[in-house]
């Protein structure tokens, strides 16, 4: 649940990331027009049905595979190779289900590992999934994606092929951790075995990463890659801004401005890859009109529109759903949203080393579930650091841990991180342009620009917001 969704980060702050792209990247070839296409979106795409029998293929088979053009906010062509694969992953339930990843590979690659980028895509409309917004030509419905992928760039520079994964599945499920899990283990699966991407080992060393929306992701592929996918060989996980608790983070952040997430969150967890089955009863028998109405919104917009239409709003008002705050209370609800609380079971604890960032004064993602979800982890034995950054907000600490996260993942392929468990604290709300190497210092320079942009702990972001949503009420 990432608060760089605003009109202002998505005008200005990405604008402002494209001016400098050609220094920071190579030379981009220029496509003739004649060889653009718009493309389908997902829902008329028949990329995205799985074949016939596709049930009793096992986690992880490919089931059809393309070539694709990726590029910034549609229109800039990202000079890689790029492919997408279709390929089964698992519902909640147990039962196959089919969703697509996205490979970027970047010219002389390291082609023993790969790192999987679980992309926050905060949204339960399937126009929102990443394998769309990042195509030639696709109408940018996802800002978030397309903010995200600049930030990937810096692992293609580093000489890394990089996965990108629909992992809310074909009913773009937001929320359901379990789900979003299995699906970044699959497409690791899926990925490991795709012959045209030239890998040189049937078992390539692999770390995942994400932020925020993409941490739920991440978190839940950590958690479960033990008991779903102990065939991977996982070197490491590193994820921010973890919403370690959706009762937590839903009780955060209802009726504030960045509310508008909880509609889609709701959506995403009655989904029928979800858990449909047991929350649908409940919502049909107590949503109002306006109930309906706010969450068939969330089933077709994508993160800004879900803010714009939902901010400052409350998902326990009797205005949407006749219980009112004893919504939270039903033992169906409690159950459902404590499946969806990482560091719960001692079986599903990563057995990789893990990296955590948080900001103290994180708006958007409560700091205290993350802190816990590393004492729990580490009562059981993992290998995690936990660093918090005493300044700065939600999306401000996505761009300053990076370079943390980047060494992180660069430790953990090297097989030398350290073992137990360690915190710290940082109160830079700096961003060294060198952190990653000179080679890496335009897209640095960038970012500090994007840091400018949004002001202390996102100070400028929340102020804009609030201006948008008053002109708005105008």
């Amino acid at each position: 649940m990432v608060s760089s969704s605003s009109v202002r980060l998505a005008l200005v702050a990405l604008v402002t990331f494209l001016v400098g792209l050609a220094s920071a990247r190579p030379t981009v070839p220029r496509v003739p027009h004649s060889s653009r296409s718009t493309p389908e979106i997902p829902s008329e795409d028949p990329f995205y049905q799985p074949p016939a029998g596709y049930e009793s293929e096992e986690p992880g088979t490919i089931l059809r595979q393309r070539t694709i053009t990726v590029a910034f906010l549609g229109l800039i062509p990202d000079p890689v190779e790029a492919y997408q694969l279709l390929y089964r992953t698992t519902a909640i339930n147990g039962s196959a289900i089919a969703t697509v990843t996205t490979i970027f590979k970047p010219t002389n690659p390291k082609t023993d590992r790969f790192v999987s980028f679980q992309t926050a895509y905060d949204s339960s409309a399937t126009i929102c999934d990443p394998s769309y917004n990042y195509q030639l030509g696709a109408a940018q419905t996802d800002i978030i994606s397309s903010a995200e992928q600049l930030l990937l760039q810096v692992y293609l520079l580093l000489g890394y092929i990089v996965v990108s994964p629909d992992y809310e599945g074909p009913e773009a499920a937001f929320t359901p951790g379990r789900l979003a899990g299995m699906g970044v283990l699959d497409s690791m699966r899926a990925v490991s075995n795709f012959n045209t991407l030239g890998l040189s080992s049937s078992t390539p060393m692999i770390v995942g990463t994400g932020y925020s929306g993409g941490a739920i992701a991440t978190g839940w592929a950590a958690s479960l890659h033990p008991t779903y996918a102990p065939d991977l060989d996982i070197k490491g996980w590193a994820h921010g801004g973890t919403p370690a608790n959706l009762t937590g983070t839903f009780m955060f952040i209802d009726d504030t401005l960045f509310s508008g997430f909880l509609p889609p969150g709701v959506v995403g967890l009655s989904s029928s890859t979800a858990y449909g089955a047991e929350m649908n009863p409940i919502l049909d028998s107590v949503l109002t009109t306006k109930g309906r109405s706010v969450l068939e919104a969330a089933r077709t917009n994508c993160a800004v529109g879900d803010i714009l239409n939902f901010a400052e709003q409350s998902i326990l008002s009797t205005s949407v759903q006749t219980l009112g705050e004893d919504l939270i209370y039903d033992a169906t609800v409690q159950s459902v949203m404590k499946k969806n609380t990482m560091g719960v079971n001692e079986d599903e604890t990563p057995t990789a080393p893990v990296f955590m960032y948080h900001a103290s004064q994180d708006e958007i993602i409560p700091y205290a579930n993350a802190s816990a979800l590393y004492d729990a982890w580490c009562g059981y034995g993992a290998d995690v650091k936990f660093t918090t950054y005493g300044n700065g907000g939600h999306a401000t600490t996505e761009l300053i841990g990076l370079p943390a996260a980047v060494s992180f993942i660069q430790s953990a392929f090297a097989g030398n991180t350290s073992t137990g468990c360690s915190s710290n604290s940082e109160l830079t709300s700096l961003l060294n342009p060198i952190a990653l190497g000179s080679e890496l210092e335009p897209i640095l320079v960038k970012l500090i620009e994007i840091l400018d942009i949004l002001g202390t702990s996102d100070s400028n972001l929340e102020n804009d917001l609030e201006l948008l949503l008053d002109v708005i009420s105008w």
